[in-house]
């Protein structure tokens, strides 16, 4: 399968692997309740908790580096560009599209993203990511997303001229939220492995991604979840 998507200069990164598409409009809208009770002619209340946050909303929920601590300096966002992307090994992928294995974005109208580099031991990175619609749109878009990739032990993935070899492991992810998913991945390309984690959190009507350093990620799992879910 050969696709046309978008990635960053530097290839796949940890935000990018979980930044991937579900079943959504691309206008950000509410979507309609409505009521089974057929006698009733007012309007239909959402169930507490179901209506999606706006983008904005989401923005200011998300980490800062004061919320991180000393050593966090915010990524700025880099120039995207095209390239053709070819999924190779991994049936389920394929079947999703390129942008499920590749850098697209979950395609749910509200969202908000941001990243960090951490200079401690070694240069690591903390990307975080977070989206809102309905709780039933969220589980099933992230749930089958989730599936897909981790239902792949390995494959492979063409990126230009660059070819990144990608193994998937499913991890036990805290019991926090409504729903959770939590992986491994590792990259490898031209001789140089790196892994990456990358847990998911649904919790009403907010999904939580957090990815990037295994460490990073465990350490700042639960700040984000209670920035982004506070009411």
């Amino acid at each position: 399968m050969r696709v046309r998507v978008t990635t960053t200069a530097a290839g796949i990164t940890a935000a990018a692997l979980l930044a991937l598409p579900a079943c959504s409009s691309n206008a950000e809208t509410t979507p309609s309740v409505t009521s089974s009770t057929t006698r009733s002619t007012g309007p239909a209340v959402p169930e507490p908790g179901s209506t999606p946050l706006s983008s904005a909303a989401l923005t200011e929920r998300l980490l800062a580096a004061d919320d991180l601590g000393s050593g966090y300096t915010r990524k700025l966002e880099h120039a995207e560009h095209n390239d053709d992307v070819t999924v190779l090994g991994c049936p389920a992928l394929d079947d999703l599209g390129g942008d499920a294995a590749t850098g697209g974005s979950l395609d749910f109208p509200r969202q908000a993203k941001t990243a960090f580099t951490y200079a401690g031991s070694g240069d690591s990175e903390i990307s975080e990511e977070l989206y809102s619609d309905t709780p039933g749109k969220l589980s099933d878009g992230m749930g089958r997303i989730f599936d897909a990739m981790t239902g792949c032990p390995t494959y492979q993935v063409l990126v230009g001229g660059s070819a990144i070899d990608i193994t998937t492991q499913k991890t036990a992810p805290p019991q926090l939220g409504d729903e959770q998913w939590s992986q491994l991945l590792t990259f490898s390309a031209d001789g140089h492995d790196s892994v990456m984690k990358q847990t998911a959190i649904r919790d009403g009507n907010v999904l939580v991604i957090v990815s990037g350093s295994p460490a990073l990620v465990d350490r700042h799992l639960d700040k984000a979840l209670a920035k982004a879910t506070a009411r």
